[in-house]
């Protein structure tokens, strides 16, 4: 009697797992998703898992890379140089929002969330990244508004920060936007503010 040939495994897609992985760390944050949750999602082995890995936290960090070059804001659009300083910021809020309430499942900023994890060395990477769009800002603030730069590129910081945890907490686009457009007026007040000082 014939044996039948024994089926191979089809090779596991290294791609294909952070993809997973990047789901369900939006979904819970790093946190709330165990080794056994992602190597059930992917249908591996922990030793597979290790072996293309190497840790939770360095797939946390490939997840974050991919979801930054998935969803990062376009800045250099954002902050043109022809729009009024005003104007670009709270496009800048305005487009964050939308984008972090846009989905009913993913919701939030993964990188900033990812600054809460408890996970000191999680904690690390997700602050490396998320550092790299405040300090976009600063440089910003620093050519339009370099008297009160630090002070805004907080204020900036606060408000993107504080409209991920909402979208998390599940509060709509719609008024995620519109709490956007209210921190937009008073950026605008603050520079209108500026002009008028400038112009005495």
């Amino acid at each position: 009697m014939n044996e039948k040939p024994r089926q191979r495994r089809p090779a596991f897609d290294r791609e294909q797992g952070i993809a997973i992985a990047q789901v369900l760390f939006h979904q819970r944050g790093f946190d709330a998703v165990s080794l056994a949750d992602l190597t059930e999602a992917m249908n591996i082995k922990p030793p597979s898992f290790y072996a293309a890995y190497g840790s939770k936290a360095e797939l946390f960090e490939r997840v974050m890379r991919r979801y930054a070059g998935e969803n990062a804001l376009p800045m250099d659009k954002l902050l043109a140089p022809d729009r009024h300083p005003a104007e670009a910021l709270t496009s800048l809020l305005v487009a964050a929002a939308q984008q972090y309430g846009r989905d009913s499942a993913l919701r939030g900023c993964l990188i900033t969330e990812g600054m809460r994890a408890d996970d000191p060395i999680a904690r690390n990477m997700a602050e490396k990244l998320g550092n790299v769009g405040i300090q976009a800002i600063r440089r910003y603030l620093n050519q339009v508004r370099p008297d009160a730069a630090q002070t805004l590129a907080d204020y900036m910081l606060i408000t993107l920060r504080g409209l991920s945890a909402a979208a998390c907490s599940g509060m709509p686009s719609e008024r995620l936007v519109n709490v956007a457009r209210i921190a937009g007026r008073f950026i605008a007040h603050e520079f209108e503010v500026n002009d008028s000082a400038v112009e005495c």
